[in-house]
Order: C-alpha cells, then structure tokens, then sequence
C-alpha cells in the first residue's frame, strides 16, 4: 500500500471513529420528559426547629407508561436525610406526559427558607 493511501484509510478511520462517536452520544442523550403536574415539597418543620435554611436533593425517579410515577429513590442529599420524606412526597405527585414505556429521570430540588 502506498503512503497516500495508507494516509488516506487513516484519515477515513479516524472519522469514522469521531462520527461512530457523536452518534453513540446523540443517541445517549434523550429529553426529559414533558411534566405535566409539579407539586413542590414543604420544607420540613424539623429543618426549621434545627435552623437549617438551605439543602438540596438528588433523586431517581421511575416513571410508568401512563406517566406517573411509581418509585422515588434518594441518590444525594445535603444536609443528609433532612428533605428526603417532603421530596419523596411531593415527587410522588408528580405527573409526566405518557409514552406508553417506562422511563427513570433523575433530578435535583434545591430548599432555601426565606425566613
């Protein structure tokens, strides 16, 4: 093979590889799905008799077919354990537009007391 050609399949894989690789992240990344009905969590009583003003939650949430959701799962929460319940609460409420399959998102809510 001469060097122009070996250059050029070279060239040619590379390419291919940086497209193989842009199309296996489009295709990884998917929207979120459509919410249509948020119900936001109450910032616990036991947080403000403690004097904590701010936290944040991660969560897992599961959605059905029909949109609702059917399991909530705490991934990271700071301060620990202080907003998981009103979180899992408030998600459970939540509903998504269905597509008729199960699908998991996860999400962060953020408290701030304005008191």
């Amino acid at each position: 093979m001469s060097k122009t050609n070996a250059s050029l399949l070279s060239r040619w894989s590379r390419m291919s590889l940086g497209l193989l690789g842009a199309l296996l992240i489009a295709t990884s990344a998917h929207a979120s799905p459509k919410v249509l009905k948020k119900v936001p969590p109450e910032f616990p009583a036991s947080a403000v008799k403690k004097g904590i003003k701010t936290g944040s939650v991660k969560a897992q949430i599961s959605i059905g077919g029909d949109g609702k959701v059917t399991e909530v799962n705490i991934v990271e929460s700071t301060p620990a354990k202080v907003f998981d319940k009103a979180v899992i609460e408030a998600l459970m409420e939540w509903r998504f537009e269905g597509n008729g399959a199960k699908q998991s998102h996860e999400l962060k809510l953020v408290f701030n007391s304005e008191d």
